[in-house]
C-alpha cells in the first residue's frame, strides 16, 4: 500500500498502543511522516520496551487508562486522529471478570468519545472484532457495544461546533498476533507438548498484520463517519492450519477437547440482518447506519445472501497457509 497522504503532519493518539497492533500501526504511521504519535497505555514496562524499539522524538508515551476520562482529555490535547485499540480481550479472563471488561471496553470507549468531542479531534477510529457479531461471550458483547457507541456518537454532534468523524472497524484475529493460535501451536511443538483443538471443523477468517494495517489506514482515509468497515477476507479450517504448522515445524501430539464456553464453531463478520444496510466498495464492505445516506461513490449493493462467515467464504489451501505463516511469523 502506498503512503496515505492524509496522515502527513498529523498528531496521532493510539490507545492501547503497546500491543501487537499498536506497535505495527506506530511503525507504519512513522513511515507516513506524521508529526507526533502518543501512546496511551497502562503498562510502563511495555512502554519502556517499545521506546527502545522506536528511537524517535516523534513518539511520546502516556501512562493512563481509558477508564480515566481526565487523563484521556490530557492525552488528546491538540490530537488530530485517534486509534482506539485499548481493550480487555482474553475471553476466559473476561468471563471471570465481566464487569471489568464493561468498565474498559464499554465505559472506556464512551469516555474516549466524550473526550474526542471536547477536544474536537478530526477522526476517531475504534478497532473491533468479528466476535462482536451475534456475540456468545462477554468480550464479544462489550465490543458490540463499543461499535454501537461509535456509530451513534454523531447523535451528540453539534455541526457548528464539532468536526469529529467516528469510524468503526471490524475484522478477525490477526495471524500471529499476541495470544493467537499460530504462535500458541508453534510454542507447543517446540516444547514437545500436546496441542489442544476444540473442534476439527472450526474455521476462522485470515488476515495478516500488513493486510490489517492497509485496511485500517484505507478505511480511515475514506471514512465519512458513523459506519462500520469490514474487509473482504478468506478463511481457513483449524485442521488445515494445524497440518500446515506440522509441515513447517514438525508434529506433536494432539487432542480434541470440544468447543469451550463462549466459543463459536465459525466466526461471522456480517450477519444476515446487517446485509440490508451494507454496501460493497471494492475490497471492503461498509455497514451504513440505518436510515443514513450512502456517501460512498462507486459503491454497489452487496452480493451476499447469507451471513458473511468463515464457514461460507472462500478457504485458503494448506499450501497457501504455509506460505502465509512462513512470510509473517517470526520463530
Amino acid at each position: 500500500m502506498e503512503d496515505v497522504k492524509m496522515f502527513e503532519g498529523k498528531k496521532i493518539l493510539i490507545t492501547g498502543g503497546t500491543g501487537s497492533l499498536g506497535q505495527a500501526l506506530t511503525r507504519r504511521l512513522l513511515e507516513n511522516d506524521v508529526d507526533t504519535i502518543r501512546i496511551l497505555s497502562r503498562n510502563e514496562e511495555k512502554q519502556i520496551k517499545m521506546q527502545s524499539q522506536f528511537p524517535t522524538k516523534r513518539l511520546r508515551f502516556f501512562i493512563g487508562d481509558v477508564r480515566d476520562k481526565d487523563r484521556l482529555k490530557r492525552a488528546l490535547e491538540d490530537i488530530d486522529i485517534v486509534f482506539h485499540a485499548a481493550a480487555l480481550k482474553h475471553v476466559p479472563v473476561i468471563e471471570y471478570n465481566p464487569f471489568e471488561a464493561i468498565r474498559t471496553n464499554v465505559v472506556g470507549s464512551q469516555n474516549l468519545i466524550d473526550a474526542c468531542l471536547e477536544e474536537n479531534v478530526e477522526k476517531a477510529i475504534c478497532v473491533g472484532t468479528d466476535k462482536a457479531v451475534s456475540p456468545l461471550n462477554t468480550y464479544g458483547a462489550t465490543k458490540l457495544l463499543m461499535e454501537k457507541l461509535f456509530v451513534s456518537a454523531d447523535n451528540y454532534l453539534n455541526k457548528n461546533k464539532h468536526k469529529t468523524k467516528f469510524i468503526a472497524l471490524r475484522y478477525g484475529n490477526v495471524l500471529g498476533s499476541s495470544g493467537s493460535v499460530v504462535p500458541f501451536f508453534i510454542n507447543k511443538i517446540k516444547s514437545k507438548e500436546k496441542i489442544s483443538i476444540t473442534d476439527e471443523k472450526m474455521t476462522r477468517f485470515s488476515i495478516t498484520m500488513n493486510e490489517a494495517l492497509d485496511f485500517i489506514l484505507e478505511s480511515v482515509e475514506i471514512g465519512q463517519g458513523s459506519d462500520i468497515f469490514i474487509p473482504k477476507l478468506r478463511a481457513y479450517s483449524i485442521t488445515d492450519l494445524k497440518n500446515a504448522i506440522f509441515s513447517l515445524y514438525g508434529k506433536t501430539q494432539e487432542e480434541v477437547i470440544g468447543i469451550r464456553a463462549g466459543e463459536k464453531l465459525h466466526e461471522t463478520l456480517i450477519n444476515f440482518d446487517e446485509i440490508r444496510n451494507t454496501i460493497d466498495i471494492g475490497n471492503k464492505y461498509v455497514i451504513l447506519k440505518p436510515e443514513s445516506k450512502n456517501k460512498y461513490k462507486n459503491s454497489k449493493p452487496v452480493n451476499i445472501t447469507m451471513d458473511y462467515s468463515s464457514e461460507n467464504t472462500e478457504k485458503l489451501s494448506q499450501e497457501e497457509i504455509k506460505k502465509l505463516i512462513a512470510e509473517n511469523i517470526k520463530s
